[in-house]
């Protein structure tokens, strides 16, 4: 029966780590800012629509 108790503690040891690095990954990843609450520098990203205009070919 040690073997079984040997692997069931691996396998706890095993799902410490993982959820270790899953809090560390997540604490790393809440660190920055969200950037809500900023103005984007594009306001008008394309020129004003004006009517196109198409004329035919002379000559």
């Amino acid at each position: 029966m040690s073997t079984e108790e040997g692997a069931a503690s691996s396998s706890e040891e095993m799902k410490r780590k993982f959820k270790e690095a899953l809090e560390k990954k997540n604490a790393h990843h809440r660190d920055g800012e969200s950037h809500l609450d900023g103005d984007s520098a594009v306001h008008a990203a394309n020129a004003p629509q004006t009517r196109r205009e198409f004329r035919r070919k002379s000559g």
